[in-house]
């Protein structure tokens, strides 16, 4: 048996154990589960983690003779990388449960400085564009399509902006009828976005059958 024929069997049995949750629970759809989470966490910190984040961004900046390459190798080291560093180690007392509260001062850290950049790019790169897109004319001259069109992301946002005003009370003739069209427009952009995650699921799911009728058994 060669090794393409042996993978085609192995890929063969693995989609049949995941498929076999359909019928209920079993142990062959948690191996396959418990294998695939272990393979992924093996293959994260080994390729991931060490060779593309760890070993580049640190280690080689920290000691360049000993794990940098090139031009890179001669460069001064970087201890400033150091705090980082400590901070990581920080984290592997979690597995401790006396110390586990040592890797919070990571974990804070962390928290802090991300939520900052966060919102400075949120801002800068989903906010703004957002609102300097939905700015449009209203009626464009010979054009009805584009008019109808930006008619509706007129409304669409506006209505959308009320209903998420929790201050007031989502009532009256004006206020409740502005939010009310607004949650219309969040269920019909939640629906585009479920059935385009819907469809994306149905072409895994059409790229399985093709695997197993046609790599596997030949038929197709």
């Amino acid at each position: 048996m060669t090794t393409l024929t042996l993978s085609v069997w192995v890929g063969a049995f693995i989609t049949l154990c995941c498929f076999s949750f359909l019928i209920k629970d079993n142990p062959f759809y948690r191996f396959a589960e418990h294998l695939f989470v272990g393979v992924s966490a093996g293959y994260y910190f080994s390729l991931i983690s060490f060779h593309q984040v760890l070993k580049p961004n640190l280690l080689a900046k920290i000691m360049p003779s000993l794990f940098a390459t090139g031009q890179a190798a001669s460069a001064p080291p970087e201890y400033a990388l150091l705090v980082p560093g400590f901070l990581g180690l920080l984290m592997l007392f979690r597995l401790s449960a006396n110390y586990s509260w040592i890797s919070r001062f990571t974990v804070a850290f962390v928290m802090g400085v991300s939520t900052g950049l966060a919102i400075v790019y949120s801002t800068q790169q989903f906010l703004i564009p957002q609102v300097a897109k939905a700015i449009r004319p209203i009626v464009v001259a010979g054009d009805y399509f584009q008019s109808f069109s930006n008619l509706v992301l007129v409304v669409g946002s506006i209505t959308c902006l009320f209903y998420f005003f929790f201050s007031t009370e989502h009532r009256g003739p004006v206020y409740g009828n502005l939010a009310r069209v607004g949650i219309w427009f969040l269920m019909i952009s939640f629906g585009a976005s479920f059935g385009a995650t819907v469809m994306g699921r149905i072409s895994l799911l059409i790229g399985r059958f093709q695997f197993l009728l046609g790599d596997w058994l030949g038929i197709v």
